[in-house]
């Protein structure tokens, strides 16, 4: 019998929890659409994978939270009780997601109330990358992926006899998204949580925290802020709304920003005094990281802020490798954290995909990513990107 890709809907990134009660409390009538891209060329037609798909999805729908997981996540102290009773009765409704072939690609639309399908990303990316790689050799991957994972911690091992920094050096898992598979993944987490406990501090999947006794990392993705592009706030003024509205939610949890939705230089424009005292740091997606990091530290210093009760994580298609050189350059300045990804769950051997399921529209309307990093912008309306990047003095 096959084998389902998910059985469990905690797992998936805890930031889809926090950023989805956010929206429930703040803005439940937003409708939202969501959309699967593929940024390179996979080695078979992500098509033929179409029918196995639409099978876990049909899946996916009719699973609902148990009582154990509910109360894992009612045990998190930012997680309300009113956003426990939703997910109590909370399913995903299949007529809101869409899988069809469009040539040898994958076209996947998720349309429909932002609370109803905003959950599906993390799912839907882990069931696509499970099923692509289950048509290889996995034998083979796995005898690679471990001797991968053993020189991962033999770096780790080596590192440990440097001279110590004034901050320590600690990483995280964010690799569900793009995990060669849930069983791989679940080792490669539970080698880590026993090996390297000094560095290894937690992982952005639910269901593997709660099950190997880590903490669960996330705060917020780009579709929070960029929700707020059709909120009815002028554009211009919708990072800070986001913050605003993150701030009265969590009022001093989840205190990392996320800010690379319209750039850096425009986040730090609008990211003030008070947004700057309030979050306990920022978080870097794409673009250069030490160009990045000097912007954040140079930022702290103009507001007179100690960067010392501050954090910078990195989460940008990092290795240990360059998490550890971004630790030297920084560690002695701040605090800091390293959320690695793919070269964690899926550093076997195989060419990787890189999928994203990104919010496309908001309320009928277009929003978008002006990303730091070239090809990561995502919007096919063409006025809407040139008005954003006006309005943020963007050059196209």
């Amino acid at each position: 019998m096959r084998k389902l890709v998910i059985t469990s809907l905690l797992e998936t990134d805890l930031y889809k929890f926090t950023m989805w009660q956010a929206m429930l409390h703040r803005h439940p009538q937003t409708h939202a659409e969501y959309a699967f891209w593929c940024r390179n060329e996979p080695a078979y037609p992500l098509s033929e994978l179409l029918d196995e798909l639409n099978m876990e999805l049909d899946h996916l729908c009719s699973l609902s939270f148990r009582a154990d997981e509910l109360q894992y996540l009612a045990g998190l102290r930012f997680i309300k009780s009113d956003f426990i009773d939703f997910l109590r009765i909370f399913r995903f409704q299949r007529d809101f997601i869409k899988a069809r072939a469009k040539g040898p690609h994958l076209e996947i639309i998720a349309s429909g109330p932002q609370v109803h399908v905003m959950g599906f990303e993390i799912y839907l990316l882990a069931i696509v990358n499970e099923l692509y790689f289950r048509r290889f050799d996995n034998s083979d991957a796995l005898n690679v992926g471990r001797e991968r994972l053993l020189a991962k911690i033999a770096q780790l091992r080596a590192f440990s006899h440097e001279a110590p920094r004034r901050h320590p050096f600690e990483f995280f898992d964010f690799g569900l998204r793009r995990r060669f598979s849930g069983d791989w993944h679940r080792e490669v987490i539970a080698t880590l949580a026993r090996q390297m406990p000094r560095y290894f501090k937690g992982t952005s999947n639910v269901l593997l925290a709660r099950d190997l006794g880590l903490v669960p990392i996330g705060t917020m993705a780009h579709e929070y802020l960029q929700t707020f592009q059709a909120l009815g706030v002028r554009l211009r003024d919708h990072q800070k709304a986001a913050l605003e509205a993150w701030v009265q939610e969590y009022r001093g949890d989840l205190g990392v920003a996320l800010t690379d939705v319209v750039g850096m230089d425009a986040f730090l424009a609008d990211f003030d005094l008070y947004f700057a005292k309030l979050f306990d740091g920022l978080r870097h997606d794409s673009g250069d990281p030490v160009w990045w990091g000097e912007k954040a530290l140079a930022h702290y210093a103009k507001l007179r802020i100690d960067p010392h009760t501050k954090r910078l994580v990195f989460s940008d298609s990092l290795t240990i490798a360059r998490a550890l050189e971004l630790y030297r350059h920084f560690a002695d300045r701040t605090q800091l954290g390293f959320g690695i990804g793919t070269s964690l769950s899926n550093d076997v051997g195989h060419r990787t995909l890189h999928i994203v399921m990104k919010l496309t529209h908001a309320n009928g309307q277009p929003v978008a990513k002006l990303s730091d990093s070239p090809g990561k912008t995502m919007c096919d309306d063409e006025t809407f990107l040139a008005y954003l990047r006006q309005v943020f003095s963007r050059p196209a």
